[in-house]
């Protein structure tokens, strides 16, 4: 058969193509998570390594990543429904030091909590931390039978929902704003501001499973290192270990022998 007629003849075959393990040009950096949580150690994050003008700390620098409190702190299995979003503002060696970004409720905790014959209420607000953190809350509650109640239903009337909407507002907007942002984190995670709902609008009508439900975060002040140090106990650490000062004693010349 001639050459021209079938393609496959002409062709020589190519060398198989040299397999390189993509991983190779890759590093490993481990997640810090700030001193609010007791685990630290959140993960570990793969970036390309520096080549060129590509540098591997531009590539981490903005990186948002999604922790369950569960695994932020021992023994959490039941708060695991509560996500907290971190985002790496530093990158120094090998860590990844990160700060709080945003907060959520997963949504199978969200659904469970919705029940019949029950009235739903949210509320939300902005505020703004004693540090130049604003922030966005949603707060979500349930209403709750009376003690001994005879009637099915727990539904709340439109003005009393009102009342309590305006609480929400009131107590979100005052907790939020007379803290700084580690402090505000801080009540977040024992649910202080859901607890103080509920104490206040009993009165009104009584609530059960009052939750912050997300947090936003809208502006962030300029990136300051040194707080972001102490977020992570780096200035504290270096500030404290200067040592202390020790008595001299002198010791009483010794006797020496005929």
């Amino acid at each position: 058969m001639a050459v021209g007629k079938n393609k496959k003849l002409g062709k020589k075959k190519k060398g198989s193509r040299r397999i390189v393990d993509p991983f190779a040009k890759k590093e490993w950096y481990d997640i810090k998570a700030p001193n609010n949580f007791l685990t630290r150690q959140v993960g570990k994050t793969v970036v390309t390594k520096t080549v060129g003008t590509k540098v591997a700390r531009d590539g981490l620098l903005g990186r948002v990543f999604q922790v369950s409190l569960g695994d932020l702190k021992p023994n959490g299995e039941d708060d695991a429904f509560r996500k907290f979003a971190l985002k790496v503002e530093e990158v120094q060696g090998t860590n990844c030091l990160t700060n709080f970004y945003g907060m959520d409720v997963t949504t199978d905790k969200l659904r469970s909590l919705v029940r019949k014959w029950h009235t739903l209420i949210e509320a939300h607000a902005d505020i703004k931390t004693t540090d130049g953190y604003v922030l966005r809350l949603f707060c979500i509650g349930f209403t709750k039978r009376r003690p001994n109640q005879i009637k099915k239903t727990a539904y709340a009337q439109h003005a009393q929902a009102k009342k309590i909407r305006k609480k929400m507002v009131e107590i979100m907007a005052r907790e939020g704003s007379s803290c700084d942002l580690k402090e505000l984190v801080n009540k977040f995670v024992a649910e202080v501001i859901g607890k103080e709902i509920e104490k206040a609008t009993q009165g009104i009508f009584p609530l059960q499973n009052v939750l912050i439900r997300k947090v936003k975060l809208l502006r962030a002040p300029k990136a300051d290192l040194s707080k972001l140090l102490e977020l992570h106990s780096g200035a504290e650490t270096v500030s404290a270990d200067v040592g202390k000062p020790v008595e001299r004693v002198e010791e009483a010349p010794k006797k020496v022998k005929a």
